[in-house]
């Protein structure tokens, strides 16, 4: 394979005469792998905007988990100067987000920053055994990755809690004058979201009254998706659609040593059941602040969803890999734990129930010593480091961005309706939906369900399954319709959207009843008239009004029998 071309230009003997801005100062952003990528691009943004300095990347190439880093640095428009060229280019400043990689051969001062919740794992090597007495080293505050050839590594190491530094001091005391406690820039971002949590929640499409659970997993054989693949769909399948929300966020080693093909056809049938697939880069940090519970396992998500005041439950805890002294270890030792083989719709409702937001406030509290002032800390360091004067303008921690993730209604729904005459001429109904399960999965369908099918759905088993079959686009309803029923003797009724929003559905009987509620949850006035049916009712004793209430939403339509 070739040798990668050198940059020529910002950096290079030849760069000047290419050059429009000479900036005074350089530096050089060490990427490991995407995740540690996002964690740079936390704090890069704290200079970018200064003319006097500029920023390139380079790849060590040492991490087995990089596949898609050089796609997401292309992505953003970053300039990527080989390793080669960098470990033989000299640099103001080297910026990483890792100890990986041949770091010693880099000729500029180097800067690390931890890429998640401080240092908390042991050193994979070094993993204790429950029997061993041996003390195990924590990766990031131990010499065997703070030193090599007898040298230390960094020139300042980048902590975000004093007890981190007491850590430190403990097991490698002459890493200490290189050490900067300078808060956390990722958790800063997330507590600069707070005020738009209705926002984000509105985004990854949870309704008033919904309760969002977000499943977060680290990587590893040891991680929540790793011992149990099937708990989001599993979820899914227990929890009604209208009272929650379930979205999953895996960490990026998951999405990048699998393959992002791959990882989306292991949650293929979750995103059809409902289940939000949240995009390795961005998006998790949105959901941790419109979280009301994080499942999770013992890795940094988790920990910053219960620094953010969400209940948390644990599927997975292998606390021989995380250091117990660690606030990572004292959470997982605190925290409870989920039985994957029990109700987890019970489980789910007690923890968020019965939480208490000041459980873990001690634990929590030791995810920064400087909570909203990393980005003011950080900035300095980084000048100090390059001799530079800090800029006029302010620095803060921006807010994370608002997530586009797709919020398509389930296709395949099993959906239960009761009914009751409340006031005269109104009829109201109470539906409950959940995921249908997989054709022919062993799951134990509640026998007055009924399935409800979409057009969409790629099962053709769904549609002859199902009782009622909805078009969510808006045409000739009256034709589709009739031609619809004909085509599927198995289906009871058919629906579909007409122009201006309301509903038109059909039996097989010829029936037609048409349900205006531009605003409101239209397949579902189908599955009213089923259960209206199934009780021996007539069409035609339908009263004018139905309403119809859906978790803690309510929505009243007007009824015509045509």
């Amino acid at each position: 394979m070739p040798a990668e071309r050198w940059v020529r230009v910002p950096i290079g003997p030849h760069a000047p005469q290419w050059s429009t801005v000479r900036p005074d100062r350089t530096v050089l952003a060490v990427v490991h792998n995407v995740t540690a990528a996002t964690r740079l691009l936390d704090v890069l943004p704290l200079v970018a905007p200064d003319p006097r300095i500029q920023v390139v990347f380079t790849r060590t190439g040492s991490s087995a988990l990089d596949s898609g880093t050089d796609e997401f640095l292309a992505e953003r428009g970053a300039v990527v100067v080989p390793w080669e060229q960098a470990v033989q280019t000299n640099f103001d400043l080297a910026i990483s987000a890792s100890f990986g990689g041949d770091l010693t051969h880099l000729r500029a001062p180097l800067m690390v920053l931890p890429h998640g919740m401080g240092y908390n794992k042991f050193l994979p090597s070094k993993v204790k055994s429950q029997k061993s007495k041996v003390k195990s080293s924590v990766f990031g505050l131990s010499a065997p990755s703070l030193f090599a050839d007898g040298e230390l590594i960094a020139s300042t190491l980048v902590l975000s809690h004093v007890e981190q530094l007491d850590r430190l001091r403990e097991a490698c005391p002459e890493a200490v004058p290189t050490a900067v406690v300078a808060g956390d820039p990722c958790f800063d971002r997330m507590l600069a979201s707070v005020p738009l949590r209705e926002t984000y929640r509105d985004a990854l499409g949870v309704t008033p009254g919904q309760r969002l659970v977000v499943v977060s997993s680290t990587w590893g054989d040891r991680s929540l998706y790793g011992r149990h693949p099937a708990l989001p769909h599993r979820l899914a399948e227990q929890l009604p659609l209208d009272d929650y929300r379930v979205a999953v966020a895996l960490h990026p080693n998951i999405w990048h040593a699998h393959s992002r093909w791959q990882v989306e056809g292991w949650l293929a049938h979750c995103a059809r059941a409902g289940v939000l697939v949240l995009p390795p880069e961005e998006g998790w940090r949105a959901a941790l602040v419109a979280a009301d519970l994080v499942l999770g396992d013992h890795g940094s998500v988790t920990f910053y969803g219960a620094a953010l005041g969400a209940p948390v439950l644990l599927a997975a805890f292998p606390d021989d890999a995380v250091d117990p002294a660690s606030p990572v270890g004292q959470l997982v030792a605190a925290a409870p734990r989920l039985d994957p083989r029990g109700d987890l719709a019970e489980q789910v409702a007690l923890a968020i129930d019965g939480h208490d937001p000041g459980l873990y406030k001690e634990i929590t509290e030791l995810t920064t010593s400087v909570p909203g002032d990393s980005a003011a800390l950080l900035r300095t360091a980084i000048y100090a480091a390059v001799s530079l004067t800090e800029p006029a303008w302010p620095v803060e921690s921006a807010a994370v961005p608002v997530p586009s993730v797709p919020t398509e209604t389930v296709g395949a729904q099993l959906v239960q309706v009761w009914l009751t005459d409340e006031a005269p001429g109104v009829l109201t109904a109470t539906a409950v939906r959940l995921p249908a399960p997989l054709p022919n999965a062993a799951t134990r369908v509640p026998p007055d369900a009924h399935l409800v099918a979409d057009t969409v759905e790629p099962y053709r088993s769904w549609l002859e399954l199902a009782e009622i079959l909805v078009h969510d686009k808006p045409g000739a309803a009256r034709h589709w319709v009739a031609r619809t029923l004909a085509a599927l003797p198995g289906c009871a009724l058919a629906a579909r959207a007409e122009e201006g929003g309301d509903w038109l559905v059909g039996a097989r009987n010829g029936a037609l009843v048409r349900f205006r509620d531009p605003t409101g949850p239209g397949r579902v006035y189908a599955s009213v008239l089923h259960a209206w049916l199934l009780a021996g009712r007539a069409v035609d004793a339908l009263p004018p009004r139905v309403v119809v209430r859906l978790g803690q939403r309510e929505f009243t339509s007007g009824v015509e029998v045509l």
